[in-house]
């Protein structure tokens, strides 16, 4: 770890194991380490060495927390910046590191496993599937952020792809309706929300556009949940329809003849 440079490093969704090696490596070496306390499993502060300070920056501005870390390293730190799931997912990392830069101080960022893609595994769902989506899409409904009018959910939903939606489950009776207003999805369309994905306490509700904000709600979940949306859910119930050329003894490629 280069002292001048402050590592960002995703922490993955919950799961202190899912942190990858590079990222539990740095996060062994550093003497400081600000990480956000609203998400990140604190299990994983117990991976700093003896003498290593640990900052929560949940109640911090971005001021104080770029200064925390600038005074560190000007004493000759090592400093770490943990991020819940991959920073690289609203994570707000390139604002901290514009303000880092003004100080002459370099980022390099260490990715992590992000939520949507642990709250798949957790339900055995692959996202892409031969003949019915290839494409993946990671957004939110708009709230106290604005979306551009380019990204409205409702525009978005149009493509009928896999969808996965972070930062909107409080809003699920909105979502719904943006959803089929885009026409592609319909009311059958089989969706699954899954709160606190890896974590011990994670919950896992599946149902349709029909009845999922009626299931969520029953469920008490209102935040810090992903909502997953589309035809490839259906898979694991109904089974697989086309199956990917990739495992097919008769498509020929560099590695099969």
């Amino acid at each position: 770890m280069n002292v001048s440079t402050v590592l960002f490093v995703g922490a993955g969704p919950g799961d202190p194991e899912l942190i990858t090696v590079k990222g539990l490596k740095a996060l062994r070496q550093a003497d400081l380490v600000v990480y956000a306390g609203s998400l990140v499993n604190r299990a994983l502060l117990a991976e700093l060495k003896p003498g290593a300070r640990a900052v929560d920056s949940a109640p911090l501005a971005l001021e104080e927390i770029v200064a925390c870390m600038a005074e560190a390293l000007a004493a000759g730190r090592q400093v770490v910046r943990l991020h819940t799931g991959d920073p690289c997912i609203y994570g707000a990392i390139q604002e901290q590191i514009a303000a880092l830069a003004e100080h002459g101080i370099a980022a390099q960022v260490i990715p992590g496993v992000t939520a949507a893609f642990a709250a798949a595994a957790g339900l055995g769902q692959e996202l892409t599937l031969p003949e019915v989506s290839q494409t993946v899409i990671i957004s939110r409904r708009e709230g106290r952020t604005p979306v551009p009018e380019r990204e409205k959910l409702e525009k978005i939903a149009a493509l009928g792809a896999t969808l996965c939606l972070y930062l909107s489950v409080g809003m699920m009776e909105e979502v719904v309706a943006d959803l089929l207003a885009g026409g592609a999805y319909a009311p059958s369309t089989p969706v699954a929300v899954v709160s606190k994905a890896s974590w011990a306490d994670e919950q896992r509700i599946e149902g349709t556009l029909g009845d999922i904000t009626e299931k969520v709600r029953q469920a008490g979940i209102s935040r810090q949940a992903v909502i997953l949306v589309g035809e490839v859910l259906n898979a694991r119930h109904q089974g697989v329809g086309e199956k990917s050329k990739l495992y097919d003894r008769n498509f020929v490629h560099g590695f099969r003849t």
